[in-house]
């Protein structure tokens, strides 16, 4: 499955209509502003339209992506607290539309160290997880670029979250391929590129592995800053994307585009990644 994070101008629906119209099997979508607290409930008539869209198109794989303004590691405890009730509606909202994962970042621990925010981001996981019990979306951690003091940069974070929280269907991991590029995972050659994944199965599990994010890289191996490019015309290159678009032990797991200029260039994008994987 191959596909994009879609705009939703006009309603959620039509992510689910455009990503058919350039060719996803996969849409990825923010359920509500991601840059505001507070959002209206979904009304009856707009969870109706999106699953309709989706059963019209026949799009097999959806997600959503949380709110940029949410910590769920934050030292703070108000901003914590609002965070977790942020993301508590985060899943109602996808498991309203029958969406099976919502992806996050993991959290900055703000100057309070990344042993501390392990921590604080593992304890509300688990809270969301058992507060959440009744629905059916789970929890895909992102990985993440380490930009300033932010937490899942190394896949051995994350393995400490996942084995904090304990074992749950509801959780999972979703790897950005820019994200772990400028992290200092070299994924360009093909040593390189079975290296990172060893060291994810050793890490995390290849079993958690829930998304895989389509993304080059603007800056340079290691520099642990996140700015995405269109595939093969950043630092990373065409051949990595052709390797994970064609790795057989990846096959079931959806890869999504997060590109720049979305109205211009995921038709592109996404039709490299298709044509990478059709290759005879």
């Amino acid at each position: 499955m191959i596909g994009a994070h879609m705009p939703t101008a006009g309603g959620l629906s039509t992510a689910i209509a455009g990503g058919a119209a350039i060719g996803c099997t996969a849409v990825q979508l923010f359920t509500a502003n991601p840059k505001q607290w507070r959002h209206p409930p979904l009304a009856d008539e707009e969870i109706a339209a999106f699953r309709a869209a989706v059963d019209e198109t026949g799009i097999p794989f959806t997600c959503a992506h949380d709110s940029y303004l949410i910590n769920l590691a934050a030292p703070d405890d108000r901003i914590l607290q609002t965070s977790i009730s942020a993301f508590r509606r985060e899943l109602e909202r996808a498991d309203a539309l029958r969406i099976p994962w919502v992806v996050t970042h993991m959290g900055a621990h703000l100057n309070t160290g990344e042993e501390a925010g392990l921590l604080r981001l593992s304890e509300s996981i688990a809270h969301l997880l058992v507060e959440t019990d009744q629905l059916s979306a789970g929890i895909a951690l992102e990985t993440t670029a380490g930009q300033g003091t932010g937490l899942g940069y190394r896949f051995e974070q994350i393995g400490d979250v996942m084995r904090n929280v304990g074992p749950h269907p509801r959780l999972g991991v979703c790897l950005d391929t820019c994200h772990v590029f400028v992290a200092g995972y070299d994924l360009t050659t093909e040593d390189g590129y079975r290296d990172m994944w060893a060291r994810f199965d050793d890490a995390i599990g290849l079993q958690q592995l829930k998304i895989i994010h389509c993304n080059d890289a603007k800056k340079p191996l290691g520099s642990r800053v996140d700015r995405h490019e269109h595939i093969g015309q950043g630092a990373i290159g065409l051949e990595p994307f052709r390797r994970l678009v064609r790795d057989p032990a990846l096959a079931a797991v959806p890869m999504i585009v997060e590109t720049p200029e979305a109205d211009a260039m995921h038709v592109e994008n996404v039709r490299r990644l298709w044509e990478m994987a059709q290759e005879g």
